[in-house]
């Protein structure tokens, strides 16, 4: 379910290299959330670093809302940058696992696919 690729880049690196990635592979981003910085900030002690960015790309988005309105709730995709045990990783949930939990639809099967060979072509090029 999970698709997790490791770099040598440091963690800055990669996320910064995740960024233009997903850029170049024509989806945006829509956000990205600091969720290391915003659990210390909250007094909790956290060692290691994770960026999750929200990505989008608006034509597969739309048809995969066409299909089933319900599915906006699994979106944007997300694309992880994380630190575990000294090591930077970038990792995503596979689409088309996570929306062939949710509807049989084959179209849907279809973008989903679609949508995955983009995440995964997006993680290459950051590594």
């Amino acid at each position: 379910m999970y698709y997790i690729v490791e770099t040598n880049k440091t963690f800055d690196v990669a996320a910064d290299d995740l960024e233009q990635a997903v850029k170049k592979n024509n989806f945006g981003v829509l956000h990205v959330h600091d969720l290391a910085t915003t659990l210390r900030s909250k007094g909790i002690e956290f060692n290691e670093e994770c960026k999750v960015f929200e990505v989008c790309n608006p034509l597969q988005a739309s048809k995969v809302m066409a299909l089933d309105m319900r599915l906006n709730m699994a979106l944007p995709c997300r694309i992880s940058v994380y630190t575990e045990d000294g090591k930077v990783k970038i990792g995503y949930i596979k689409p088309v696992e996570m929306l062939s939990a949710l509807s049989s639809d084959p179209a849907l099967a279809d973008i989903a696919s679609e949508v995955e060979s983009s995440m995964i072509k997006i993680l290459r090029d950051a590594q």
